[in-house]
């Protein structure tokens, strides 16, 4: 049944939001209803979904990108996540109705807010865009903050994940990254040199000990064989002839106390197998004899004196 060309389901719809739509509050000059807040929901899920998806289209083909390294790819990655939220806001600004006007106040004291709690936000979401700009760090490097030791697994708005070798997840403020000291084991080059202490004793055949060490540093399959791993005397110790195992690594993100260990392993059953000794700290104690104590009178003859 039709009235008007109208069909009885849209009458009732009408209706419903009629009804729904009388359900309203005034602030000021504002009218919101019942109605308005359920388009609002309806419309800002629908524009969530759809920038989700959009999000991971932009993502998706940003990572299928042979031309781009990691630090170029997750640079765009932000600045495609940052472009999606703002064309998100303006198309739900602009299905709404929603009059500027009326945020003029909100707007100054979200100015206020940003420009005292949340300085730091934005101070590390800018530090975040120069850092992957600059191509200073990118996920992947090795790198050393404080007592930070890890490769970067993410650059996120607000921090740098770093995984240790312990498989723990250091999240480090962008902005520090920036004012802080930094040392990037991966930034020019991925070769790391590695420099192992071994000490050997004063009667021990020095050439011998120092080719046993060169043997025993080029058998880990890690060791790159150019640059060759070298052998420095360090110093003349108090206990021992100290000397310097120098070695290259290509893949410092794997580990290098495991590289030491092996070589330290290898060169301890060549030591034995040579009998090339391993110093340890010796002391040498001197007792000097002290003259025989004198024993002291009875009490008794010391009163009849």
């Amino acid at each position: 049944m039709a009235v008007d060309g109208l069909s009885w389901l849209e009458l009732e719809s009408q209706k419903i939001f009629a009804s729904i739509d009388r359900l309203a509050v005034t602030i000021g000059s504002s009218r919101i209803s019942l109605l308005d807040i359920g388009t609002f929901i309806v419309v800002a899920a629908l524009l969530y979904i759809g920038a989700k998806l959009f999000h991971r289209l932009a993502l998706r083909l940003i990572n299928r990108s042979s031309h781009l390294d990691l630090s170029q790819q997750a640079l765009l990655q932000k600045l495609a996540g940052i472009g999606v939220f703002a064309v998100a806001v303006m198309f739900a600004i602009d299905l709404l109705g929603i009059d500027l006007t009326a945020f003029a106040v909100f707007s100054g004291a979200l100015g206020l807010a940003v420009g005292f709690g949340l300085q730091k936000t934005l101070g590390n979401l800018i530090a975040g865009l120069i850092l992957l700009m600059d191509k200073s760090i990118k996920p992947g490097d090795v790198i050393v903050v404080g007592d930070t030791f890890g490769a970067i697994n993410k650059i996120g708005i607000r921090a740098v994940s770093v995984l240790t070798r312990d498989g723990k997840e250091h999240l480090i403020p962008n902005e520090l990254l920036m004012t802080e000291p930094v040392e990037n084991w991966s930034y020019s080059s991925p070769n790391v040199r590695l420099r192992i202490p071994v000490g050997v004793s004063y009667s021990s055949d020095l050439r011998l000990a120092q080719r046993l060490m060169i043997e025993a540093a080029s058998m880990p399959e890690r060791v790159l064989r150019d640059p060759s791993p070298s052998v420095w005397l360090k110093e003349f110790g108090d206990n021992s002839v100290n000397h310097d195992i120098l070695v290259w690594i290509r893949d410092p993100e794997e580990g290098v106390g495991n590289v030491q260990s092996e070589i330290l392993n290898l060169l301890w059953a060549l030591f034995r197998q040579n009998e090339i000794e391993i110093p340890f700290p010796q002391r040498d104690i001197h007792i000097r004899s002290t003259p025989a104590a004198v024993d002291p009178l009875p009490v008794g003859l010391a009163q009849a004196d």
